[in-house]
């Protein structure tokens, strides 16, 4: 079984493919992210569906990275006969889907082993093959795919084996489409010339980043991955293409990211902004404004890439899931929790798209008028928090803290923007909730606020209270917390986002450290002015990328690895927004654009384009 770390991303703004080292793509749904994958062999065996393509007989490959600036990963061998490449991408979307792969001789000869096993509905559908004269067709109820290649192919225990011998200078491209099977089969793709378009969009695409300084190549590397996780048809923005993939391995906290989650948008928001990205943030606003229409009672911690509201969880039970880690699920349960966080993600990420886009007419406003008028009724109640928790509701610190963001953002448009709306009622409202979460969510004894009213525990978010302009950074209650959490919770230097068990989160078991969070603290240490402490921690989290630049949700630290789903989105956005302080030598707040190290084109409009809980122990 290959480790969460083994794997890279290739992607055409649709869907995604995730590749081991040892040249297999274990993962890829198709037509979209949230469509049944046709390679499941990350959560089972390869009986699930890969596609192998590498020396004979080798294991792990000699080296492998992605071209400069691009999405299009090489990954090399080294073998007693020879050197070979094999180049893999998936091009830009037009009318169907396709993965490209080139194996190219570079010295000697090598015997390669292609193994091609296709299996619909997360391996459960083994689909009909049949052999033409440029390779084959697969096809099982809606899903067709088509492989072709001039290398040999054998029917072999329902799989596709491909057997040859490849010399230096030689080519030899294997292409795989997929269509709906009531279209008719496509036209050939040419190899090269994908090969070439995928390179010229992904430099152009990376061309236009404003990025310089000491991080400029692992913060590209995250742009070029958050930009392979975007839903192109709506600009939504995947947490992950994955699902499953287990936070702790063996378990049961294995869930489904290919959604998206409201928690993300100022996050997203600013990190897009911030690296010069105006096209995509206004393409990301437009998504959430209309994911969000409809009764503000109703809205939801997250969505489909469509915009879905309907996301029912369901059990893969044939699937045995990554290291036996049980259930793997399609969907989420969480989907229609109660975490009135969102409301104040929702304001504060419109309110960013405000100042970035100041030239543009704000047809939003009544959409957040009826969002805060629903949250002044509801700001009080208690709900599951940021981490989705199981068990009972609770008055969660952090929730009381992104209500008093959401009034502090609308009363602000409202006196600088010129905006309509009750600004004495909601300043008035914003006093309220800032004085109850000073009384009733802080532990004078310890000098820390606290996950959630009459409950001791420790929580991550409460590093956020600076970010988002609740109190200064210098302030000695955001000292404390800075402080309690590093002593309290940390695991080699790392933040776990809670205790789970001392949280009474509703479910068994433990998890790894949270990368988001890790990085909240490095914001966090440079808002304190411990810049030195702040560079190191930041250091480290860069050193747990793989060897192409990505990180999972979460780390092991005992055992020096990576969990969670992967490439995920909500580790690579502060680690964007890290990178940008570091360099600036400041923190800013989350309604602030951050600055970016070069001059910014101007934005173009957003349509311009096509009770309380007992805590089981103290921290």
């Amino acid at each position: 079984m290959s480790d969460i770390s083994d794997y890279a991303i290739l992607g055409d703004l649709h869907t995604a493919a995730l590749i081991s080292n040892s040249g297999s793509i274990d993962w890829m749904c198709l037509p979209n992210f949230d469509s049944p994958a046709c390679f499941a062999a990350l959560l089972d065996a390869p009986a699930a569906g890969r596609w192998l393509l590498a020396p004979a007989g080798s294991q792990k490959c000699t080296s492998r990275r992605y071209r400069p600036g691009t999405l299009i990963l090489e990954t090399e061998w080294e073998t007693a006969g020879g050197n070979v490449r094999v180049t893999d991408f998936m091009p830009i979307r037009d009318d169907a889907a396709d993965l490209v792969r080139i194996v190219e001789g570079l010295s000697g000869s090598v015997q390669m082993y292609g193994e091609l096993c296709l299996r619909f509905d997360y391996g459960h559908i083994v689909p009909w093959v049949r052999r033409n004269d440029h390779g084959l067709s697969a096809v099982a109820g809606p899903d067709a795919a088509y492989l072709t290649t001039a290398a040999p192919l054998e029917g072999r225990d329902m799989r596709t084996v491909s057997e040859f011998t490849v010399r230096a200078g030689e080519k030899v491209p294997f292409v795989l489409r997929w269509l709906p099977s009531r279209k008719p089969a496509p036209g050939q793709t040419d190899p090269s010339a994908a090969l070439r378009t995928t390179e010229d969009f992904w430099k152009e695409w990376i061309g236009r980043s404003t990025m310089e300084g000491k991080y400029k190549d692992a913060v590209e590397r995250s742009l070029i991955t958050l930009k392979g996780l975007i839903y192109a048809p709506t600009g939504g923005i995947v947490a992950a293409p994955t699902t499953s993939l287990p936070e702790d391995p063996g378990g049961t906290r294995n869930w489904d990211y290919r959604f998206c989650w409201l928690r993300d948008a100022t996050l997203t928001l600013q990190s897009l902004l911030a690296g010069g990205y105006t096209d995509e943030a206004a393409a990301w606003r437009e998504w959430l404004l209309r994911a969000i229409a409809g009764d503000p009672a109703d809205l939801q911690i997250m969505y489909g890439i469509d915009g879905t509201r309907r996301l029912p969880e369901t059990e893969l039970p044939w699937l045995s899931g990554f290291e036996g880690s049980k259930p793997v699920r399609t969907g989420n349960a969480a989907a229609p929790q109660l975490q009135l966080d969102v409301w104040g993600e929702v304001l504060d990420g419109l309110s960013l798209t405000r100042a970035a886009f100041p030239d543009t007419v704000d047809d939003s406003w009544d959409i957040q008028v009826a969002l805060m008028e629903y949250l002044e009724g509801a700001w009080d109640k208690p709900d599951n928090g940021l981490w989705e928790m199981g068990g009972p509701r609770r008055q969660n610190t952090h929730s009381k803290v992104m209500a008093w963001v959401a009034a502090d953002r609308m009363v602000k448009a409202i006196r600088q923007s010129g905006l309509p709306g009750p600004g004495d009622r909601w300043a008035a409202l914003r006093d309220t909730i800032h004085k109850d979460v000073m009384t009733h969510g802080f532990d004078s004894q310890r000098n820390t606020f606290i996950q959630s009213y009459g409950c001791k525990e420790l929580d991550a978010s409460l590093l956020l209270i600076p970010r988002v302009g609740f109190l200064p950074h210098d302030h000695p209650r955001v000292v404390g917390t800075v402080e309690a959490i590093q002593q309290h919770l940390t695991e080699d230097g790392f933040v776990l986002r809670y205790h789970p068990q001392a949280s009474n989160d509703g479910l068994p078991g433990t998890e790894g450290v949270f990368l988001a969070c890790s990085f909240w603290l490095v914001d966090a240490l440079l808002g304190i002015n411990r810049r030195n402490e702040a560079e190191e921690l930041f250091e480290r989290l860069l050193s747990l990328r793989n060897d192409v630049g990505l990180l999972s949700e979460e780390w092991d630290p005992k055992n020096q690895r990576q969990l969670g789903n992967t490439p995920q989105a909500f580790s690579h956005f502060p680690l964007i927004r890290c990178a940008l302080q570091l360099h600036h030598g400041r923190s800013k707040h989350s309604n602030t654009p951050l600055p970016s190290p070069k001059k910014v084109s101007p934005a173009r409009p957003a349509g311009a384009r096509n009770p309380s809980v007992e805590c089981q122990r103290e921290a």
